[in-house]
């Protein structure tokens, strides 16, 4: 049961890339849909969580699910969904397993943590990585705005890893709270300035919506992308341990890259797919550690 909601998770975070791409081909709003996808996950969930009395409503009051939500789901998508206006599916994917050298990067810079020799191998490879993807497209005559495409992801990753950081916090700090009611907590606060964002900045028309692949995008990213999608990731950490579970990013990027050019004929080059193997081999040396106790975990287990 375990190896299969695993594989499960890895499909599902491998193919959301592709479907916020074919729902803001189709024209929906990425602002207003963004924040329907993650508002709406997260009163479902919570709601659900309030009935089985695993959460109270005084939870919302709290100003951590705000800051939380800011990181971890405005931030992060935002630049996500504007993005996607104009890079591939695929590349999307590949920059925003970004988060975790971000979030080393964050740690040694604001708590002082001297990381082991292979992490810091592991960002400069990772970033090396980064460079290849980007820079023989820049080095040929390349749209500004999928330039700035990228560096928006690369930007809300720091929004991520900011996020993730602090979240780790608010954990301890609502230990007696389940974790997936935080997680549909901060989605609601995330969602609802999503949608402020998308009143402010852009034109909802119901044509729009009612395409048939931005409803297919919506209710594929709400219901298996946020909700069955998250909901693994947490059982999957009760389970086992936080390490296997965010695993997915060594897997799902690459398969969202290859998901794009099969599925959506998006053009896969030597260069992005060299940059993607380097940015997973530079996430693999930063959590090289983690991941030899995990082995380690496993192999006492079974003696």
């Amino acid at each position: 049961m375990i190896l299969f909601n695993y594989v499960l998770m890895c499909l599902i975070f491998g193919t959301t890339f592709l479907v916020i791409k074919v729902g803001i081909d189709a024209g929906a709003p990425p602002f207003f849909t963004a924040g329907m996808r993650f508002f709406l996950a997260g009163l479902i969930l919570f709601s659900w969580m309030v009935w089985k009395r695993k959460a109270s409503v005084s939870l919302l009051l709290r100003k951590e699910m705000f800051f939380t939500g800011l990181g971890l789901t405005f931030g992060t998508f935002a630049t996500l969904y504007w993005a996607e206006q104009y890079v591939t599916s695929g590349i999307a994917a590949i920059l925003s397993a970004t988060g975790p050298l971000m979030i080393l990067l964050l740690q040694m810079g604001i708590s002082r943590q001297k990381a082991p020799a292979t992490s810091v191998a592991g960002c400069i490879i990772g970033f090396a990585g980064v460079l290849i993807l980007l820079l023989p497209s820049v080095t040929v005559s390349v749209s500004m705005l999928w330039l700035f495409g990228c560096l928006a992801i690369l930007i809300g990753e720091l929004f991520y890893s900011s996020g993730a950081i602090y979240s780790k916090r608010v954990i301890q700090r609502f230990q007696e709270t389940s974790p997936i009611a935080l997680n549909a907590a901060q989605m609601m606060y995330g969602g609802g300035m999503l949608m402020i964002l998308s009143l402010c900045t852009e034109r909802v028309e119901a044509a729009d919506l009612l395409a048939p692949n931005a409803i297919f995008s919506l209710l594929y990213l709400t219901v298996v992308g946020s909700m069955m999608g998250h909901t693994i990731f947490y059982w999957l950490v009760a389970k086992t341990n936080p390490v296997l579970p965010s695993t997915w990013l060594y897997i799902s990027p690459l398969l969202a890259l290859g998901l794009g050019a099969v599925l959506y004929n998006e053009p896969l080059s030597f260069f992005s797919l060299a940059g993607g193997v380097t940015i997973i081999l530079g996430i693999v040396l930063v959590n090289l550690e983690t991941l030899r106790q995990l082995v380690n975990r496993k192999a006492q287990q079974t003696i």
